[in-house]
């Protein structure tokens, strides 16, 4: 597996994009960027198994005061291929390669579920329940430095 920077302008014409999770995953960043920005290595990815995008995984934006966010999406056909571990495991190295002081965080639905086994693994602690955009009353998880 291999992850790939999900540019401004990527061609939804392209054989790579032609599922429809993938044109969905397009829309969404073709607004995000414009509201976060394009600032490497503080973008989003494709995950490429096989020359297939499986899924995609992403910081929320540049660094915050210290901090930064991850957020992974394995499409619903590949889902229990470890893709999702995968994806987690290559946005920490990315932000610690970038910066080794950055606190690495990252939200859940409030439950027990595959995301947060992967946190877990990873040597996630769960922080608190927080306010989120999407999920409403988050569980946050911060890889402690």
């Amino acid at each position: 597996m291999e992850l790939r920077i999900l540019n401004l302008s990527e061609n939804k014409e392209n054989k790579l994009f032609k599922s429809p999770e993938c044109q969905q995953l397009l829309e969404i960043y073709e607004g995000y960027y414009s509201k976060i920005g394009f600032h490497l290595p503080w973008v989003a990815y494709v995950i490429l198994k096989e020359n297939q995008v499986v899924g995609s995984c992403s910081f929320t934006g540049k660094p915050n005061h210290e901090e930064v966010e991850i957020a992974y999406w394995t499409f619903k056909e590949f889902e229990g291929q470890g893709i999702a571990s995968f994806a987690c495991k290559e946005l920490i190295s990315i932000a610690k390669k970038e910066d080794p002081t950055i606190t690495v965080t990252a939200k859940t639905a409030p439950e027990n579920n595959a995301s947060t086994r992967i946190l877990q693994k990873n040597g996630f602690n769960y922080t608190k329940v927080v306010q989120d955009e999407e999920i409403e009353g988050a569980w946050l998880w911060t890889l402690p430095k």
